[in-house]
């Protein structure tokens, strides 16, 4: 009986594997070079400057304004941002008192954007014990504060652009002093993209 090798082709599952196998390589390589040639770094926020005006409670409505410095920076050398969306507000007690829509802009790589923001409550219906500790914080002439930011963005790298991400700003907490405005302190905040 002779001893004949019969070469068979591989198989469909293997071929489809070694294929799939080589395009996860391919991509795994594709975003390590546009990593290593964009090096992304995390965005930073502060809130640099708080003063409120018009505070007024009045059983349980509060009417403010409150008048924000957010600082923006974009630390990365290769990436720009578009700002699509952005909402601000400004928490009590886990309370929305106050907010605002922010227009759209652009941030260009490396660069410090200072948002002049006015978030604003009017004749705002306080639940619970929030007008009681609100009122009480008032009397002590400083208010502990939460800014939080909510924005839609894309990165610009050269042409391309990316899709949506949701940025989350909180800054908390921010101590605000009704009756000596100069005596307010720079807060970083904390991002979650």
């Amino acid at each position: 009986m002779a001893n004949s090798t019969v070469s068979r082709p591989p198989s469909l599952l293997r071929l489809i594997a070694i294929i799939i196998l080589v395009l996860i390589i391919l991509v795994g390589l594709a975003v390590l070079i546009i990593w290593l040639t964009v090096k992304p770094r995390k965005l930073e926020y502060s809130i640099e400057r708080v003063d409120v005006q018009g505070f007024n409670l009045h059983y349980d409505h509060l009417n403010a304004s409150f008048d924000l410095v957010m600082r923006a920076y974009n630390p990365n050398t290769k990436a720009a941002l578009y700002y699509d969306s952005i909402n601000v507000f400004v928490s009590y007690d886990d309370q929305n008192i106050a907010s605002q829509t922010v227009q759209p802009f652009f941030q260009p790589h490396h660069n410090v954007t200072r948002l002049e923001l006015k978030p604003t409550s009017q004749s705002l219906t306080l639940q619970g014990s929030v007008s009681r500790d609100l009122r009480l914080e008032k009397s002590s002439g400083e208010i502990e504060l939460d800014v939080y930011m909510r924005a839609k963005v894309r990165f610009k790298v050269g042409r391309w652009k990316s899709r949506h991400y949701t940025i989350k700003v909180r800054c908390s907490p921010v101590v605000v002093h009704l009756y000596s405005p100069r005596k307010f302190q720079s807060r970083e905040c904390d991002v979650d993209l």
